[in-house]
C-alpha cells in the first residue's frame, strides 16, 4: 500500500512542515540512533521504536497497536531492512489514522444540507479555543461562507471581550450579553440571529471549566436542548480543542469532555511550538474522534483542515 503518491497544496503544505518541524526532528533523531548498526528490524529495534513513540505522546496503547502491526510485517518478511522501518511505519501511521479521519480533505467546507451549519466549541480555557474559533471563522469566511459568533463562555468577561476582538478583526457578526449570562440564552439568541440572517455558518463558544465534570455535562446538555428549540438537529459538531504542546494532558481532557458531552470532531491547537506532535496520533486513535483542524503557527491562517496523508508525510520528513 502506498498512501503517499499524492500531490499537496504547495503553500499549506510548506506550513505544515514548518509546524511539525520540531515533532518531526525529534521523532526521526531518535529513529536514526535506534537502527544504528542493525541491518533488519530485530527485537532490540521494536523496543527501542516502542520507547520512541511513547516518549514522542503516541501514547501507550496506541504505540503498541502500531508496534504490533510493524510485527506482523515482519513476521511476513524475516529479512526486513532497517532502511525500510521509515517508510513502513508512515504506512502504519496513516493506516491507523484512516480507520477515524476518513477522506482527503484540504479546504474548509461546510455540508450542503445543513443550513445554518452549527458548531459548538468546548475546551479547557488556555488551550487556544477562542483563537481557534477566530481562525475558523476567518477560514469559512475566505471560502465565502457567511459566518456568525456566539459568546457563550459567560464565565469570563475576558472571554467575551476576546471573542468579540476575533470577530472584528475577521468582520464578522457576534451575539453576546453580560458576563454571567445564562449560556444557553446566548446560543439561542445566536441562532435565531443567524437564521434571520440567512447564514452559512454557526460558532458558539463555552465556558472551559472542568473542575466539576457534572455540572460541565448539565450546562452542555442545556445548551444543545435550548439550541435545538431553533435549529432541530443543531449542533451539528460538538468540536473540542486540544493543546498540542501539553502532551498526555491532552490525553486526560479529551477523556474528561468525552465523558461529559458527545464530541464529535477535535481541534489540535500550538502544534508548532513542541515537539509533541505525536499526540494527535494517540487521541484520534484511542478516542476514535476525527481531528478535524489542526493549528500550526501563530498567524490568522495558521488553521489548517487536517488532512492525514499530509500531517504523516511532514512528521516523517
Amino acid at each position: 500500500m502506498n498512501f503517499f503518491k499524492k500531490i499537496f497544496s504547495s503553500e499549506k503544505k510548506e506550513d505544515l512542515d514548518k509546524g511539525l518541524e520540531k515533532s518531526s526532528t525529534s521523532f526521526l533523531s531518535k529513529l536514526t540512533k535506534a537502527v544504528a548498526g542493525k541491518s533488519k528490524v530485530d527485537d532490540d529495534v521494536l523496543d527501542n521504536l516502542e520507547e520512541i513513540l511513547v516518549s514522542s505522546d503516541v501514547g501507550v496503547n496506541t504505540t503498541l497497536k502500531i508496534i504490533q502491526r510493524i510485527e506482523a510485517r515482519v513476521s511476513n518478511d524475516k529479512y526486513l531492512g532497517t532502511d525500510e522501518l521509515n517508510k513502513i511505519l508512515r504506512e502504519e501511521i496513516a493506516g491507523l489514522l484512516s480507520e477515524t479521519n476518513s477522506g482527503e480533505a484540504s479546504e474548509f467546507e461546510v455540508p450542503k444540507d445543513k443550513k445554518p451549519y452549527v458548531i459548538m466549541v468546548v475546551g479547557v480555557n488556555g488551550v487556544g479555543k477562542t483563537t481557534t474559533i477566530g481562525k475558523l471563522a476567518n477560514q469559512f469566511k475566505k471560502s465565502g461562507y457567511s459566518v456568525v459568533l456566539g459568546a457563550g463562555d459567560t464565565f469570563r468577561a475576558a472571554a467575551i471581550d476576546q471573542l468579540q476582538i476575533w470577530a472584528d478583526r475577521v468582520g464578522v457578526p457576534i451575539i453576546r450579553q453580560q458576563m454571567g449570562s445564562d449560556p444557553a440564552s446566548v446560543a439561542f439568541d445566536t441562532l435565531q440571529s443567524a437564521v434571520a440572517q440567512n447564514a452559512d455558518v454557526v460558532i458558539i463558544d463555552t465556558a472551559g471549566r472542568l473542575h466539576n465534570k457534572v455540572g460541565l455535562m448539565n450546562e452542555l446538555t442545556k445548551i444543545k436542548r435550548v439550541m435545538e428549540k431553533v435549529i432541530s438537529d443543531a449542533p451539528h459538531d460538538v468540536m473540542l480543542v486540544l493543546d498540542g504542546s501539553t502532551g498526555q494532558n491532552a490525553f486526560e481532557q479529551a477523556k474528561q469532555f468525552t465523558a461529559a458531552t458527545e464530541v464529535t470532531c477535535l481541534a489540535v491547537t500550538k502544534l508548532d511550538g513542541t515537539a509533541k506532535g505525536g499526540v494527535v496520533i494517540g487521541i484520534s486513535d484511542q478516542f476514535q474522534i476525527p481531528v478535524k483542524y489542526i493549528g500550526v503557527g501563530e498567524g490568522i491562517n495558521d488553521l489548517q483542515v487536517f488532512n492525514k496523508y499530509e500531517f504523516v508525510d511532514s512528521f516523517f520528513k
